[in-house]
């Protein structure tokens, strides 16, 4: 009895040492996520409802910022800027990063190779990768404008035209974003079991019907993952519209995010910033559950 007492004792004092480890290595990434990520949060809620200029004490108005984001022009422009930023690169990202993904799907020599190459804009930084973008699309010195002009056709300038600078930054995103995607098709496709094509092809399914029958259907968390995360990078898009057009021509690349930091550091309206920045938390939450919804109906249907 005294034995199997001391055993207790012992496995409760090495359990409070492993508890009390744990605690010390969560300790310093807990308290950066409390300072740096969770206390901002609940400050800028309280600031939406006031009256700052960043300089001066908040003044509290209560609904004012929201009700003035409600009759703005302004903000719903750019909410639907930022909807059609997402919808032409949402799509285009996701059916080229699946086509990737199948072709680099294979055990040759040299394929990690390729899949390294794929994946090197991911890593560029997307301001440099803005600015080589801005080389390429000048309308004078371009690679773009010098291709058409082998065919004989006029420059274009693509980033100062309001028909084309929303599309020219969206390729430029497509661009740097394919890679990332790629690897998580990549990652869903070697998770299939390879007897599925084999036995597929033993009852004479060709490639075609092999991939709409097994690879596409037991994608369908890979493309609600893809579709989710993709949604609410692209609807918080700023950088490249500040490096490339800086939300130009007459606001044709105006997103929310960057109506955000104009309001807030060049109109110093930093309480109407916040209340802005919580509406695209709300817009956001809403598409994606949308999304998430709609994907599982779909799955359910086909099931």
């Amino acid at each position: 009895m005294k034995n199997q007492t001391r055993k207790n004792g012992q496995l409760s004092s090495m359990k409070k040492k492993i508890a009390f480890t744990a605690v010390i290595f969560i300790a310093p990434v807990f308290i950066y996520t409390v300072i740096f990520r969770i206390a901002p949060i609940f400050f800028s809620l309280i600031l939406s409802f006031t009256r700052y200029d960043g300089f001066n004490a908040p003044v509290f108005n209560g609904m004012q910022n929201y009700k003035a984001l409600m009759f703005s022009g302004e903000f719903w422009n750019s909410v639907i800027r930022t909807l059609e930023f997402s919808v032409l690169v949402l799509p285009l990202n996701m059916l080229i990063s699946l086509i990737m993904a199948v072709l680099i799907n294979n055990r040759i020599r040299g394929i990690g190779f390729f899949r390294a190459l794929y994946y090197l804009p991911v890593i560029t930084p997307l301001v440099a990768a803005s600015m080589i973008w801005m080389w390429l699309y000048d309308p004078q010195y371009g690679v773009f404008n010098f291709f058409l002009s082998l065919f004989s056709l006029p420059p274009v300038n693509f980033l100062s035209n309001t028909s084309t600078a929303l599309a020219s930054v969206a390729v430029m995103r497509i661009w740097r974003g394919v890679g990332w995607n790629m690897m998580i098709y990549l990652a869903g496709l070697q998770g299939i079991s390879a007897y599925l094509y084999e036995a597929a092809k033993l009852d004479g399914a060709g490639t075609f019907k092999q991939f709409t029958k097994i690879t596409w259907p037991l994608l369908r968390p890979v493309h609600l993952y893809v579709l989710i995360v993709g949604l609410i990078s692209t609807l918080q898009s700023f950088t490249e519209m500040y490096v490339m057009t800086g939300g130009g021509p007459l606001q044709s690349t105006t997103t929310v995010g960057m109506l955000i930091y104009t309001s807030a550091f060049d109109y110093m309206d930093m309480g109407y910033a916040c209340s802005m920045s919580f509406a695209l938390g709300i817009i956001i939450m809403v598409l994606s559950v949308i999304s998430f919804t709609w994907k599982k109906e779909r799955t359910e249907v086909s099931e």
